[in-house]
Formats: structure tokens, sequence, C-alpha cells
């Protein structure tokens, strides 16, 4: 009986200890996923504490850093955009007044060669020969035959009213070196600089312009072509070469629309 007792006790004492070590024990420390809760560094607000509180601000300091880059981007690429919009609108302008000019100058085109023929009929013999008090320019041509000349000139000028202006600009051209005696010579010369100048083509019209005067010194085109000139001299740039014309216009041609507007023009120039 009393060995009953003793192995009763050593079994009731014995238990405890059987349980306790079925209890799987805890790493802290190892790395297969398990952790000790609550997690290290996790305080008693239930935020992070340490270094994780430092993650999230710091992403969101190089996020506000990006968007200030980025407004700073846009506003530059916004200031260049309005710049070429402002250009373009005055390119745009500066076509629309060219056009405009030219309209206004194709009304009076035709009869203005229609006067400069019966102006200058005289100054070409029927061999074609230039006389010696004639307006027309030396060099060697066609014989004079008027009415080809009209119809290739007509046909010139007609391009222009088309608005085509690369082949009127071709067209007169050829017309030139074809019949440079013409009595249309003087404003064919005048119009090819016209054409350049709606083209863009600031060179050639300047070129084209100057020789009005070079080649038809007593051509009723030559003070429109100096003011012409005048105008493409602004343009490119040289102020003091197109006050100089301006004076020049207003000086040998008083009187005429072309000084006018050259008085005019003049008092715009700095």
């Amino acid at each position: 009986m009393r060995t009953c007792r003793r192995v009763i006790t050593v079994l009731a004492l014995s238990l405890p200890l059987v349980a306790m070590a079925e209890i799987p024990v805890v790493d802290n420390n190892a790395g297969n996923g398990s952790s000790s809760y609550p997690p290290a560094g996790y305080g008693t607000s239930g935020a992070y504490a340490g270094g994780g509180a430092q993650a999230p601000a710091s992403a969101q300091g190089m996020l506000f850093s990006q968007l200030q880059q980025m407004q700073q981007e846009i506003a530059q690429l916004r200031g260049l955009l309005e710049e070429q919009q402002n250009e373009i609108q005055r390119m745009k302008q500066e076509g629309l007044e060219r056009y405009q000019d030219l309209d206004k100058r194709l009304s009076s085109g035709a009869a203005g060669a229609a006067a400069t023929q019966n102006s200058t009929a005289g100054a070409i013999d029927a061999s074609g020969t230039p006389s010696p008090s004639g307006e027309v320019a030396s060099g060697g041509s066609e014989p004079a035959d008027p009415a080809k000349e009209k119809l290739f000139y007509e046909a010139a000028f007609d391009l222009i009213k088309a608005k085509d202006f690369d082949k009127a600009s071709q067209a007169f051209s050829a017309f030139l070196r074809k019949y440079p005696n013409s009595v249309y010579a003087g404003n064919a010369q005048y119009w090819l600089g016209e054409v350049n100048l709606a083209k863009g083509d600031l060179q050639g019209a300047g070129q084209a312009f100057a020789r009005v005067s070079q080649t038809y010194p007593q051509h009723a085109k030559v003070p429109d072509s100096l003011f012409k000139l005048a105008d493409v001299e602004q343009r490119l740039g040289n102020a003091d070469k197109a006050k100089g014309i301006l004076q020049q216009v207003i000086a040998q041609y008083p009187g005429t629309s072309a000084a006018q507007l050259a008085q005019r023009d003049l008092q715009r120039l700095p």
C-alpha cells in the first residue's frame, strides 16, 4: 500500500515536468519566420518606432522633391511654348500683311503694265534695238515681239493671282532672261521682288527690288521698288540702310505714294 502511494506521488510530481517538456521553445533569434510578440520596435502607441518611422518620411521627401522638379520643368516648357506661339503668331501676321499688300498691288498691276507699255513704246525700234533714250536694259535678247512678250508676262502674272509663288518666281526670271529689253521687263523685275517677298525669300526679294532702279532707272516702278527694298532691309535688321533708302525715296520722288509711305515708315524707325 505504501509502495503504491509512493508511485502515485512520484507520478504526480513528474507530470508538470513532462508537460513542460512537450511545450516547444521559441528562439527569438531564429530566421525561420517566427518572431516574438509584440514585434521588436513596436511601441505602446501602436506606431512603429526607431528606424521604422524614418522610411515613410524619407519616401515622402523624395516624392515631394520629384514633384517640385516636375513643376519647374512644366513651368519652363510652358514658357517655351508661349514663346513659340508668339513667334508663330508674329510670322502669321507678317505673312498676312505681305499677302494683303500683294493683293492691293495686284489690283493695279495690270493697269500699271499697260501704262508702262504705252510710255516706253518708243524705246524700242522695229528691229528690237533699244534707243539711246530708252528705259530698257541692254544685252542680248530675242527680237522684239510685243504680242509674245505680253502673253509671257500675263502668264507669269496669272501665277501670282493663283498664289503659286514658286512658279511665278521662275516665270518672271525666265521672262527677264528671254526679254530683258521688253517694255514689260521693268514690271517683271519689280514683281519678281514681290513674289520673292511673299515666299519669305528676303535676299532674293532685296536683289530683285534693287535691280529695278539699277537696270531701269527711269521706270515708273523705281519709287515703289526702293520703298520695298527699304522694307526688306528693315526685316533683315539693317535699320541704317532702311533709313537711307527711305530718305532717298522722299528726296527723289516727292509727291508719290511711295514717298508718303516712306515718310510714315521713317517716323516709325527708332
